[in-house]
């Protein structure tokens, strides 16, 4: 399974939702369940302030990947795409989830509150931390500013 390993194969994860709902309560106790270190980028701050957040502890090396909520998953994946080195994904099942890693090597995954249920979240949350980069695909990675 691959993941992106922080120290002590721990994998470091920044967690924002402008929203706190059962949906991110479940996720997040699900992340720590399975041995993973969340990061707090914001809870209950604005969309903007939340994508920003997660996407600059991820870029700033003080997460491997990151998870940001909003109500659509628009805004945050916007919001987290402004941060030089994030290549945020809004994400709607585990399928595009695994392509957003494989393909895009996404390293934020972003989500919809409104119409994410919690069985969906989890799946498309296990599949974006097990799915690892295609190493054909650096070159095009690489294009990306």
């Amino acid at each position: 399974m691959g993941t992106a390993v922080g120290h002590n194969g721990v994998v470091r994860i920044a967690v924002g939702t402008d929203e706190v709902s059962a949906v991110t309560t479940a996720v997040e106790r699900h992340l720590v369940e399975a041995g993973h270190e969340l990061v707090d980028a914001g809870h209950g701050a604005p969309w903007p302030d939340v994508g920003r957040g997660v996407g600059a502890e991820v870029a700033g090396g003080r997460a491997d990947r990151g998870i940001a909520w909003c109500w659509t998953g628009t805004g945050v994946s916007i919001a987290a795409n402004k941060v030089a080195g994030v290549r945020a994904a809004l994400c709607t099942d585990a399928e595009t989830a695994r392509g957003a890693r494989r393909w895009n090597d996404a390293n934020v995954l972003a989500l919809g509150l409104r119409l994410t249920s919690e069985a969906a979240a989890l799946e498309i949350v296990d599949a974006f931390l097990a799915t690892d980069p295609d190493g054909t695909e650096s070159d095009n990675i690489a294009r990306i500013p």
